[in-house]
C-alpha cells in the first residue's frame, strides 16, 4: 500500500506544494533564492580563483615562514634590492613594468608576493600591518644570506619599507619611497574599499559580489591609477584575474582599512629614518596628493631627495620606469643628502634635493 501511494506522487504535485509554500511564505521564498544565487556565485568565483592560480604559475620560489608560503623572485647579482608592491598587486607588476630585469643588471633584486597577494598566503590570525609584514621580510632576507638591502616600496609597500627601515636600520642601507601614503588625511574612498575586510558580512561580499564588480570596474580604476598617461601596452602581462580572487580582495581591503591608522602610527617617526632616501612620485597622481605627503615627507627627512616626475600618475614604476631605476641608482651610487644636511658624495654636486623629471 505504502508503495503505491509513493508512484502515485508526481513532481507536478510537488511543484504545487513548493508553490503552495512559496505564496504562503513570501519572505522565505525571497531569502531562499538570494542564498542560492549567492551559493551559485560563490562557486563560480571559486572555479575562477583556482583557474587563475592555474594559469598564472608562480614566478620564483617559495619560504614557509611564520605559517606564511611566502612566494618571491630573486634574479642577478650585485648588492641587495627589495622590491615590495603597493595594495592589490603582486610580483608581476614589478614584472611588467621592466623594473626587475632593468635593475638586476647591476644589482641582486628580491621581489615579494606580500601576504595575500599573488601566490603567497596570508594566515588571518595576523593582523597583517606593515610592521609585520617589516618582521616577515626581514626573515625571509635572513633566509636568504641578505643582511643590507636597498628597500624600494611603491604605494602602501612604502609603508612596509619604512616600518623595515625604522626597526632595522642596519638592514636598510637606503630607501626608495613611490607613490607612498605617509600622514593621515580623510579618505572615503578607504571606508568604501574597506567593506570586504567586515566579519562575516565582509565574507559573504568578497566570494559574490567583489569579484564580479572588481571585473565592471577594471577599466576605470587602471585609468585612475595610470592616468593622465594611458596604461601602458605591457601592463597587459598583469593577471587581472589573480587580482580580483577573493583571497585577494580580502588582503586588498584589510590593508585598506589600515592605510589611515598606518599613516597615523608612522607620521612622527620619519625624522628618525637616518639612510639615504629617495621619494618618487607622480605630480599628476590621482589617489595620493603628492604636496600633502610626498613633498611633505621630503621636508621631514633632512637626508631625502625628491623627484616629482611631470606628467604621471600613480604608477610611476610602469610609467617612468627609467625615472625609478634612477632614483634606485642614486642611492647605490651615494647620490643623497647625509643627516647633517650636506651630499654624501661632494664629487657629484649636481645633486640637489629636489628635482623634477
Amino acid at each position: 500500500m505504502a508503495e503505491a501511494c509513493l508512484k502515485t506522487r508526481s513532481p507536478t504535485s510537488f511543484l504545487h506544494k513548493t508553490r503552495t509554500i512559496a505564496a504562503a511564505h513570501p519572505y522565505l521564498a525571497t531569502a531562499t533564492a538570494v542564498v542560492s544565487a549567492l551559493a551559485v556565485t560563490a562557486l563560480a568565483n571559486r572555479h575562477l580563483a583556482k583557474r587563475a592560480a592555474h594559469d598564472n604559475p608562480p614566478l620564483g620560489r617559495f619560504l614557509m615562514i611564520d605559517g606564511v608560503r611566502l612566494h618571491f623572485v630573486d634574479r642577478g647579482t650585485g648588492e641587495a634590492l627589495v622590491l615590495l608592491h603597493g595594495n592589490g598587486s603582486m610580483i608581476q607588476d614589478f614584472d611588467s613594468s621592466g623594473l626587475i630585469d632593468l635593475a638586476a643588471k647591476n644589482y641582486r633584486v628580491i621581489v615579494f608576493d606580500r601576504p595575500g597577494f599573488g601566490h603567497s598566503t596570508r594566515p588571518h590570525k595576523v593582523t597583517w600591518t606593515p610592521a609585520a609584514q617589516a618582521e616577515l621580510v626581514r626573515k625571509a632576507l635572513h633566509r636568504l644570506g641578505i643582511s643590507r638591502a636597498v628597500v624600494l616600496g611603491h604605494s602602501w609597500g612604502a609603508s612596509v619599507a619604512v616600518a623595515l627601515a625604522l626597526k632595522y636600520p642596519d638592514l636598510v642601507s637606503g630607501l626608495v619611497l613611490a607613490s607612498g601614503h605617509y600622514y593621515p588625511t580623510a579618505r572615503a574612498d578607504v571606508l568604501a574599499l574597506s567593506v570586504p575586510a567586515l566579519p562575516w558580512a565582509g565574507d559573504v561580499i568578497r566570494h559574490t559580489v567583489s569579484p564580479i564588480a572588481g571585473r565592471i570596474i577594471w577599466p576605470a580604476l587602471m585609468s585612475k591609477i595610470f592616468g593622465p598617461p594611458t596604461m601602458p601596452k605591457k601592463f597587459g602581462a598583469f593577471p587581472k584575474e589573480m587580482a580580483v580572487r577573493p583571497s585577494q580582495i580580502g588582503a586588498s581591503a584589510a590593508e585598506a582599512a589600515l592605510m589611515v591608522p598606518n599613516a597615523f602610527a608612522f607620521k612622527d617617526q620619519y625624522a628618525k629614518l637616518k639612510m639615504p632616501v629617495s621619494i618618487i612620485a607622480g605630480e599628476k597622481d590621482r589617489l595620493i596628493d603628492i604636496d600633502e605627503q610626498s613633498r611633505r615627507l621630503h621636508a621631514e627627512v633632512a637626508q631625502s631627495r625628491f623627484h616629482s616626475v611631470r606628467g604621471h600618475g600613480h604608477m610611476v614604476h610602469q610609467t617612468a620606469t627609467n625615472s625609478v631605476m634612477s632614483a634606485i641608482d642614486e642611492i647605490f651610487q651615494g647620490c643623497a643628502v647625509g643627516v647633517d644636511g650636506k651630499r654624501k658624495d661632494v664629487s657629484r654636486p649636481s645633486c640637489p634635493r629636489s628635482e623634477e623629471l
